[in-house]
Formats: C-alpha cells, structure tokens, sequence
C-alpha cells in the first residue's frame, strides 16, 4: 500500500548552484504583493506554492471514455493544464485526457471539459457550477521580469516523484492561479462568460443574466455570483 507524502514543487534550472536558491522571506513575499498589485483581477485569483491541486497524491477511481473504472492508488491534478496525474512506482506520468470522463477522489470529483479537469462546486435546480484551475504562466512571467533576482519555472512533471520532499525552487515564489468557471446547463457544458452565455440562453435568460450581472458587486469569479445567477437563469 503506499502512503507518499510530498510535496510538489516546480524546478529551476537544472545547471543552479543550490545554494543560489536561497533568499530570504522577505524576497518570497515581495513578489507576492508585486502580484496583488500589479494583476487587475488579483483579488480573483489564489497564490500557490505546489504544482498540484493536492498537497499529498491520494487514491482515486478514474472513469473511462470507453465505459471502464480504474482505481487509482496515488494520483493528483497537475496545475500546469488540469491533467491527471498518477503515479507508476515512484515516477509521475500525466494521462491521456482524452481517455478520461472524470476522476473522482475522497472529497471532490472532477468532470473532464476540453481535456481539462474542472472540480464539482454546486448545483441548483439540476444545473451545475464547476471551476478548472490552472497556474497563471503569462501573469507569472509578467511578474518576473520586474524581478530578476527570480529565477525562471521550469513546469515539467518530470521531476515530480513519489519520494520528493525537499522545495527545489528555494525562493518559494506564490505562483497565480487562474479559475475557469463552466456551468453545466441542461446538459451542456458552457463557459461562465457574459458572451458565451448570450449564444446559449433564450432571450429571456440572456435579459435575466444581464440584468444581474450589471449589478455593480458581481463578479464572475465568486463562485457565491455565480450560483445565485445559475439559480435564476435555471428557471
């Protein structure tokens, strides 16, 4: 039975001294507030130090497109696109996502959109709210370049293992995340986006949806918006 505890952490380039990885906490959280203020919809996004949605791998039961089940005994979601992400002794593989319907773990189950894992929120009235999330590479890299002393990400699955517990990326920079909202409609699977909307909704669902998003404190990004628009576009 495995039981792997790590942590999961992007890489700096592989010719880095390990002792120019150090910097102090204050470097570390430096970069963080450079993000809160320099990124517009900052207080949308979450920081996070892991490339993975876990912190610990976990079990979990994948379901196939061709109709199978697969139990999975240390698996996780790689930020860097959503992906599936499991485990074969101790080296970390990324799935065909175009294999996979859905995954579940102990407290939260995904739904695969566009080969892309996206988490169950809530639903209302037999409709559905889901989020993918994935780490903000442009708005990093924007963030970066005001920052040399910041070395560059290396996001690659290849130095993830079931045995990894160090940080090789000793600065311990907060990376953006960005959440991608998608409500499942009759059915159907659509963007949370104003414009994405107006093309699926009837008249008098697109009316309500403007309606309610002119309101001055909705924001598409707040999932608690959200499920309150579903609600009355749900009728």
């Amino acid at each position: 039975m495995y039981n792997y505890h790590f942590f999961i952490y992007f890489c700096n380039r592989i010719n880095k001294k390990r002792k120019e990885k150090e910097v102090s906490i204050i470097k570390r959280w430096t970069l963080a507030s450079m993000l809160l203020l320099m990124t517009g919809v900052a207080y949308a996004q979450k920081l996070t130090v892991r490339s993975t949605m876990f912190l610990q791998s976990k079990p979990a039961t994948v379901a196939l497109t061709d109709g199978r089940t697969l139990k999975v005994s240390n698996a996780n979601v790689f930020l860097k696109n959503a992906a599936l992400l499991y485990f074969q002794g101790e080296q970390a593989k990324e799935a065909r996502m175009d294999n996979v319907l859905g995954v579940q773990f102990d407290d939260r189950s995904f739904i695969n959109i566009d080969n892309r894992l996206a988490y169950f929120v809530d639903s209302i009235k037999g409709n559905g709210l889901y989020c993918v999330e994935t780490i903000d590479i442009d708005d990093y890299e924007r963030n970066l370049k005001n920052n040399v002393n910041f070395t560059h990400i290396d996001l690659s699955h290849d130095h993830l293992d079931t045995a990894t517990t160090g940080f090789e990326n000793a600065e311990e920079v907060p990376y953006p995340v960005n959440r991608q909202f998608y409500y499942r409609l009759d059915g159907k699977f659509v963007l949370a986006d104003p414009r994405e909307l107006n093309h699926t909704l009837s008249k008098k669902r697109s009316r309500i949806m403007r309606t309610i998003t002119n309101v001055p404190d909705f924001n598409w990004s707040d999932t608690e918006c959200l499920m309150r628009l579903l609600g009355l576009i749900s009728d």
